[in-house]
């Protein structure tokens, strides 16, 4: 029996999904972002995500096989399978972290820079070579790009085709840390334990609030704000957080 190309798993209040296709780099069919989804849907009380991939690389694109690829064939993979999971990705209301281990190429790219905070490994790379075979980068990148490292950078990554190292999405701002090989699966984990034991319903908020901040004014920002710190506060993380800030304590928060 073949393995599964996703894997799932529980480590305390962290769901792990593992893209699990390590002889094709984890090039991901259709079907692979479906069951993210579905992962995603099925989390229970999970309070964080951490994405990663098997073997040498997080993911190093699409795979859409299966005789000639036409434009209908892309658009409609792109429009049933790999869009609705980047949607749901934006909506998720507990933090994501990913864990970048060799190439994150093309959709791949895009899945490791969806998530609020993108640990890479020394020899991790990011590429969007689309360019170089006459398409165009997919996945949100065009909307995520700019945003995260601004225009001239997202033009050069976009149009260029080049790899960018690690050590160079890092000093650009794309991604949040860069460790040696052999600590990346510990580090990425550790991070998305702490984001585990944090009040849930306020990172939920901030995730919410950091998206909707691209497109909003500021008089917009600051109502939303302000109704955001309301529900934090009726939250019983909320009232755990002022309580001990007074009695000079850490806070136990329990995600609700």
């Amino acid at each position: 029996m073949s393995e599964p190309m996703l894997l799932a798993e529980r480590r305390g209040g962290v769901l792990v999904l593992t893209l699990n296709r390590p002889d094709r780099l984890n090039a991901a069919p259709p079907e692979l972002f479906d069951r993210i989804g579905e992962a995603l849907a099925a989390r229970g009380d999970a309070r964080a995500v951490l994405l990663t991939g098997a073997g040498k690389a997080f993911c190093s694109g699409a795979d859409i096989s299966g005789g000639e690829i036409g434009p209908e064939t892309v658009h409609r993979a792109l429009v049933d399978h790999f869009n609705p999971l980047f949607l749901t990705l934006a909506d998720l209301p507990i933090p994501i972290v990913s864990a970048v281990r060799g190439a994150a190429a093309g959709i791949g790219c895009s899945l490791a820079l969806a998530a609020d905070f993108c640990v890479a490994s020394e020899g991790a790379y990011f590429l969007h070579a689309f360019v170089n075979i006459g398409m165009v980068p997919d996945g949100g990148a065009s909307w995520m790009l700019p945003r995260l490292i601004g225009r001239a950078r997202a033009a050069e990554m976009m149009m260029l085709g080049e790899r960018i190292a690690a050590a160079k999405a890092l000093d650009w701002g794309m991604i949040h840390k860069v460790v040696a090989d052999d600590a990346l699966d510990a580090e990425a984990l550790a991070l998305a334990e702490r984001l585990a034991a944090g009040p849930s319903v306020a990172l939920g908020l901030m995730r919410r609030a950091l998206q909707a901040g691209f497109d909003s004014d500021y008089a917009t920002a600051l109502s939303r704000e302000a109704e955001d710190q309301r529900a934090a506060r009726a939250t019983q993380d909320g009232e755990e957080g002022g309580r001990a800030f007074f009695e000079r304590r850490p806070p136990r928060f329990l995600g609700r």
